[in-house]
C-alpha cells in the first residue's frame, strides 16, 4: 500500500502526464501472459510511448485536477494507459493491432487533444492513414490547382507560337 504522500506524488505524476500527452488510449489488459505483455510493452517502446498500469483511483483524481471529464466510465476493472507523448495516433495503432491479434487486450477507450473518446474513437483514430500519407494528401491537394494553372499557361503559350509561326510562313509565302 502506498502511504498518503506516496500516493499524492503519483497522481501528481499522472496528472502531468495527462496534461502533456497527445493521446492515450486505456485498456483492460486482464488475460495477456507475461509474454504477450512484454511483446506489448516493446511494440509501444519501439513508438516512443509509454505503458503503465494505474491505479483507477488515483488516474479519476489527477483527471478531476486537470478538468479532464468523462473518464470514469472507463476506470473499472485492471487498467493500463498507453501514453503517446509524440504522436497521438500511434498508441491506438498499436494497441487496435494487438488487440486483434489477442482478444485479450480491451480497449476500453482513450484520450485526444485532452477530451475523453469512446472506444469507436480510438478504432477510428488507428484507421487513419499515417501521418506522412496525410501530409502528401494535402501537399498533393495544394499543388494540382498550380499544375493545371501551369498547364493551361503552357497551352497558350504553345497556341501563341503556333500562331506567331503562321504568320510567319503566310508572310514568307508573300514574299
Amino acid at each position: 500500500m502506498l502511504n498518503l504522500e506516496a500516493k499524492k506524488q503519483v497522481v501528481a505524476e499522472i496528472r502531468d502526464r495527462l496534461q502533456k500527452v497527445q493521446g492515450a488510449v486505456l485498456t483492460d489488459y486482464r488475460g495477456l501472459n507475461v509474454a504477450e505483455a512484454t511483446e506489448l510493452r516493446n511494440k509501444l517502446r519501439e513508438v516512443g510511448v509509454e505503458f503503465k498500469v494505474l491505479k483507477n483511483t488515483l488516474v479519476r483524481i489527477a483527471a478531476r485536477d486537470i478538468g479532464l471529464e468523462g473518464l470514469d466510465p472507463y476506470l473499472e476493472g485492471p487498467t493500463a494507459i498507453a501514453f503517446g507523448n509524440d504522436d497521438p495516433v500511434a498508441p491506438a495503432k498499436i494497441l487496435a493491432e494487438f488487440a486483434k491479434a489477442h482478444k485479450a487486450l480491451e480497449i476500453k477507450g482513450g484520450i485526444l487533444a485532452n477530451k475523453v473518446i469512446d472506444m469507436e474513437g480510438v478504432k477510428a483514430l488507428a484507421d487513419l492513414p499515417p501521418r506522412e500519407v496525410l501530409l502528401a494528401k494535402v501537399l498533393g491537394a495544394m499543388q494540382s490547382p498550380m499544375y493545371g494553372f501551369a498547364g493551361a499557361m503552357q497551352g497558350l503559350l504553345r497556341n501563341f507560337v503556333y500562331a506567331l509561326n503562321a504568320i510567319r510562313e503566310k508572310k514568307e509565302a508573300e514574299a
